[in-house]
Formats: C-alpha cells, sequence, structure tokens
C-alpha cells in the first residue's frame, strides 16, 4: 500500500485530529497559566495600594514634592537627635534628613514602597542612617524621637495629635506636611499650597515651660 493511501485512512485523520487536540489543550493551558500568573503578580503589587484605602482612616501615597523637602529641612535647622518619617512612602523626607546627619527612620505599612525606601538609601550611600520599617503607625510608639514629621489626612490628625501628645517628650518638634493639626498652634510655619509646613514644639503646645515656670524653687537652710 502507498504512502498516500496510508494518509488519507480513516486511522491516520484520526491521529492528526488527536494530534491538533493535544496542541490546543496545551496552548489553552499555557495561556491560562500566563493568565493566572499575571493576575496574581498585579494582586500582589496592587494588593499594599489598595488595602490602605479599606481602612477606617485611609493613608495614601502621594510622594512629596521638592519644595515639600525643602521646607522640612528648612524646619529642622538648628535641630539633632532621632527622626521619624509617619508614613515614609518612597522614602525622600527619611533619606533627605540622614543626609543632613539625622539618625532617621521611616514606618510606612506599604511593603513595595518600604523595599524601594530600602534600595534608594543604600543606592544614596545613607543606609547606615535611614532605616526603614513596615508596621501599621498606631502600633508604633514614638516616644524615643526627637523629631517627628507627618504626612496625614485630615481624618487621621485629631487621632494622631493625641497619640503624639501623650507619647513625645517635651523638647520634640512635630512636623506636620499639607494638613495642620486641629488643635496646635503651630510655631513656624513655611511654604504655600500644598507645600505648606507646620513646626509645632511640642513644649508650647503642651505648656512645658509654663509649668517650669509654676515650680517653686527649693528654699536653701
Amino acid at each position: 500500500m502507498s504512502k498516500a493511501l496510508l494518509n488519507d485512512s480513516p486511522a491516520a485523520g484520526l491521529q492528526t485530529d488527536c494530534e491538533g487536540s493535544s496542541r490546543r489543550r496545551s496552548w489553552g493551558l499555557l495561556v491560562t497559566a500566563g493568565v493566572g500568573g499575571t493576575l496574581v503578580a498585579l494582586y500582589a503589587v496592587a494588593t499594599p495600594f489598595v488595602t490602605p484605602a479599606l481602612r477606617k482612616v485611609c493613608l495614601p501615597f502621594v510622594p512629596a514634592t521638592s519644595t515639600q523637602i525643602q521646607n522640612v529641612l528648612k524646619m529642622l535647622e538648628n535641630r539633632s537627635g532621632s527622626l521619624v518619617d509617619i508614613g515614609s512612602g518612597d522614602g525622600r523626607i527619611v533619606i533627605a534628613a540622614a543626609k543632613k546627619g539625622f539618625k532617621a527612620v521611616g514606618y510606612e505599612l506599604n511593603p513595595w514602597l518600604v523595599w524601594y525606601s530600602r534600595y534608594r538609601a543604600w543606592r544614596d550611600g545613607v543606609h547606615q542612617n535611614a532605616k526603614f520599617y513596615i508596621s501599621d503607625l498606631w502600633k508604633v510608639s514614638f516616644s524615643h524621637y526627637m523629631n517627628v514629621v507627618v504626612f496625614g489626612v485630615p481624618q487621621m490628625m485629631p487621632q494622631l495629635e493625641k497619640k503624639l501628645e501623650e507619647e513625645l517628650e517635651c523638647d520634640t518638634r512635630i512636623i506636620a506636611c499639607r494638613f495642620p493639626f486641629p488643635s496646635w498652634i503651630p510655631d513656624h510655619t513655611t511654604g504655600e499650597g500644598i507645600d505648606t509646613v507646620w513646626a509645632y514644639d511640642l513644649k508650647h503646645s503642651r505648656g512645658c515651660e509654663r509649668k517650669n515656670l509654676e515650680v517653686t524653687p527649693e528654699t536653701e537652710f
């Protein structure tokens, strides 16, 4: 029997159909796996950005402008000691402060931004003085920081004001960007619009100086 007749036989046609069906199933599995892997990757990347928006108080990531950074640094002139940036985002404030000699720390809930901040600090050669941690700001005590920077939203400022007042020492300076605290009166203000920065010396807001003056000196015998 010739080769042509073999190819035209029903068995040969059935074999060809089976091979074609197998190839289609293989391609279908590959496409499904590719789409599934892409969706998983997108979910892993997007979740840290979307999850904060589902919280009662949303603290979205909005990068600091170069003017805001300069205004923050201006409020830190003649200051020293440790510094914390609450909601540090991509680490710009922490890195800028570290370059000025501060031991700076950033707390951020989004792990992707924390990892990126660590990379930027390493790239800029300040990773020894710039540390970043994945944490919810409401679960962290800021009691050992002398300088606090906050990029907040109006909904969180009253609660955060109370938390900081309870935790911080009298000689702490708190710097708020974009939105001021509701009750405290700022000691210094610079910038305008979204670049406005307010500085609060806690000793004035808490009345530490007044309390010190009211203490009666001990009488010497």
